[in-house]
């Protein structure tokens, strides 16, 4: 039996323009994936990700955590900075070592480093309901990642009864907008998607672009990772939200596929 081929226009995100809002170096396979389903993509970034401003302290701490009973965390941003900043770390022996999300697995995975990651949510919720992090009054657990955003998973561990160190190994900053992404969203034609994984990526966004972008976004679809960040693109006026399965590229991007599927009928 012959194969039919599949035309660009039967494809799923055909004639799509596609808005990735994470940081510059952090949209991995997304665009790739993108294209592949037929959509254009458009870089906006919503955030900029640089090194922590203490790095003496960080690099301390980073040396003191290989006492560690557990090591967590929280994105793929947090592995190469920690990796950056002390290239010589290692896992404690017999510590256990936990990601948030598949894509921080990932980037674990690369270094040679097996990590436990919840199946059922990629979310500090999902990370917090693992098993082994029940139980751990007294242990001393390091969590790796950067200071503000929900600030979950430190307290709600502390209240177990763990002991735990916040290690800040980079800071997340108001992205370096240039007329160069202006021009491309603006030149972007409908249907737009926006993609959105970070409440402060779509706080910065919208309070970065000109009233004209973003009255033209808020009347698009915006995918969003969370039924959190689905309640704040309620909040800053965004209409036709849809979920997806988590803030990994390939739920990402089916999301935005079942969306525009639904816009189109």
């Amino acid at each position: 039996m012959t194969r039919k081929k599949t035309t660009a226009a039967q494809k799923p995100l055909a004639s799509a323009s596609v808005v990735i809002t994470r940081p510059v170096g952090a949209a991995g396979t997304l665009p790739e994936k993108i294209r592949r389903l037929g959509g254009r993509p458009v870089q906006l970034p919503g955030l900029s990700l640089r090194a922590t401003e203490d790095v003496d302290a960080a690099v301390s701490s980073l040396r003191r955590s290989r006492g560690a009973w557990a090591w967590l965390f929280t994105s793929p941003a947090a592995v190469r900075f920690a990796f950056r900043l002390l290239p010589s770390l290692r896992v404690p022996r017999r510590a256990q070592v936990f990601a948030v999300g598949r894509g921080t697995a990932r980037a674990l995975a690369r270094r040679g480093i097996e990590s436990i990651v919840p199946t059922e949510s990629s979310t500090s919720e999902g990370v917090l309901a693992l098993a082994p992090l029940k139980d751990i009054g007294g242990r001393r657990i390091a969590v790796f990642g950067a200071p503000g955003g929900r600030d979950l998973i430190v307290p709600t561990l502390r209240r177990r009864g763990a002991d735990v160190e916040s290690i800040h190994v980079y800071r997340r900053v108001p992205p370096r907008l240039t007329r160069r992404h202006f021009n491309a969203l603006a030149a972007a034609p409908d249907p737009l998607i926006m993609l959105v994984s970070s409440a402060e990526a779509l706080a910065n966004l919208v309070v970065s672009l000109a009233p004209s972008l973003t009255a033209r976004l808020r009347g698009q679809i915006v995918v969003v990772s969370s039924d959190r960040l689905a309640s704040e693109a309620k909040r800053h006026g965004f209409g036709e939200i849809a979920l997806a399965r988590s803030a990994s590229a390939d739920d990402l991007v089916a999301a935005a596929a079942g969306a525009l599927a639904r816009h189109r009928l």
